[in-house]
C-alpha cells in the first residue's frame, strides 16, 4: 500500500511543490511570508474549482476549452443584471444558471450529437467570446457589491471564502468519485466507451453529466474571480482554459482518459500557482512563465502516453 502511494502522481507533485517552496523561500525570505502564502491559495482557488469539473471532463477522454468563456460570459450575463438593476441574489443565480446550461449544451453536443469535444468547446469558446463582447460593449463593470465582492475577500469561520468553497467542492468530488457508483462510471467511459456500452454504463448520460458540472462549476470559480478583481472586462477568462488543463494534466489526469483524481488536481493548480508566485518574486518575465508552464504540459502529456504504451 505504501509503496504504491509513493509511485503516484499526487506524491510526485506533492514533492516537487515542497521542492520548489524551499527554493523559492531560499531566494527570497518573502515567499514564506503568512500574506504571501495566503495569497497563492487565494490565487489558486478559482483554477482549483474549475479543474475539478475539468478533471471529470478529461476523464472520459474529452476536453473543454470553453472554460475561460464560460466564465466570461456569466461574469457578463452577472454584470447586465446588476446594472438592470436586478437584486444581486438573483443575478449571480442566473449567471450559475446560465453557466450550467452552457455546459449542459457542450454535454449535449458531445454526448447525444457525438461531436468531438475539441470541436463542441472551440465553437463554444468563439461563440460565448464574441457574446460578452456584444454584452459589455467593450466597457468595463467596476461598481460590483459588497456581497460580491464578499466572496472573494470575506471570510467564514476565519477562512477565506475562497478557499472554504474551495475545499468543500474538493471534499465533495472526492468522495463522488471514488464512493459513488457514477463517479467509478466516468473512468469506465475514459477507459473504453465500448466496453462500458457492453457493461451497460450509461455513456451518454455520463458524458452529458461531466459537461454540465463542469459548467457549473466555471460559474463559481468566476464569482471567486469577480469577488477578487471587483471588475468585470471584455476579457475577464480569457486564458482560463489554459491555466485549468495545465492544472488538471500536471496533477496527473491522463490526457487518453480513465485516469486522474481531483486531489492531483488541486495539487496541480497549487503547483502552477507557487511556480507562477515564486517567478514572480524573482522578477522572472511573463513571457518566460508561459514558457516554463507550457513545456511542462507538453512534457508531462509525452510522459503519460509513453507510460500509456508502456515505453517508460
Amino acid at each position: 500500500m505504501k509503496k504504491s502511494f509513493f509511485r503516484t502522481r499526487e506524491f510526485t507533485i506533492f514533492v516537487v511543490i515542497v521542492a520548489m517552496v524551499i527554493f523559492f523561500s531560499v531566494f527570497s525570505k518573502r515567499f514564506l511570508a503568512p500574506n504571501n502564502i495566503k495569497n497563492i491559495f487565494l490565487q489558486m482557488s478559482a483554477v482549483g474549482v474549475a479543474s475539478i469539473g475539468m478533471t471529470l471532463i478529461i476523464a472520459t477522454g474529452g476536453i473543454d476549452v470553453s472554460a475561460g468563456s464560460i466564465v466570461g460570459i456569466v461574469a457578463a450575463i452577472i454584470g447586465k443584471l446588476i446594472l438592470l438593476k436586478f437584486p444581486v441574489y438573483l443575478a449571480v443565480l442566473l449567471g450559475i444558471i446560465g453557466g450550467t446550461l452552457l455546459g449542459s449544451v457542450n454535454g449535449a453536443l458531445v454526448s447525444y450529437l457525438g461531436i468531438p469535444p475539441i470541436i463542441v468547446t472551440l465553437g463554444m469558446m468563439s461563440f460565448l467570446r464574441s457574446m460578452v463582447y456584444n454584452i459589455l460593449g467593450g466597457k468595463w463593470i467596476s461598481t460590483l457589491p459588497e456581497s460580491i465582492r464578499w466572496i472573494g475577500v470575506g471570510t467564514i469561520l476565519g477562512i477565506p471564502v475562497p478557499i472554504f468553497i474551495l475545499f468543500v467542492l474538493l471534499v465533495y468530488f472526492t468522495y463522488f468519485t471514488r464512493f459513488r457508483v457514477t463517479g467509478r462510471y466516468i473512468y469506465a467511459v475514459g477507459n473504453s466507451v465500448e466496453a462500458s456500452i457492453v457493461s451497460g454504463v450509461p455513456v451518454r448520460k455520463i458524458l452529458f453529466m461531466v459537461y454540465t458540472i463542469g459548467g457549473f462549476l466555471y460559474a463559481i470559480a468566476c464569482l471567486i474571480i469577480l469577488g477578487r478583481a471587483g471588475v468585470i472586462q471584455t476579457n475577464t477568462g480569457s486564458g482560463f482554459e489554459l491555466q485549468v488543463i495545465a492544472a488538471t494534466v500536471l496533477g496527473g489526469t491522463s490526457v487518453l482518459g480513465g485516469k486522474g483524481t481531483v486531489i492531483g488536481s488541486f495539487l496541480g493548480s497549487l503547483f502552477v500557482a507557487v511556480l507562477s508566485n515564486g517567478l514572480i518574486i524573482m522578477n522572472v518575465p511573463a513571457l518566460m512563465e508561459g514558457l516554463i508552464i507550457g513545456s511542462l504540459i507538453l512534457g508531462s502529456v509525452v510522459i503519460d502516453i509513453l507510460r500509456t504504451r508502456g515505453e517508460v
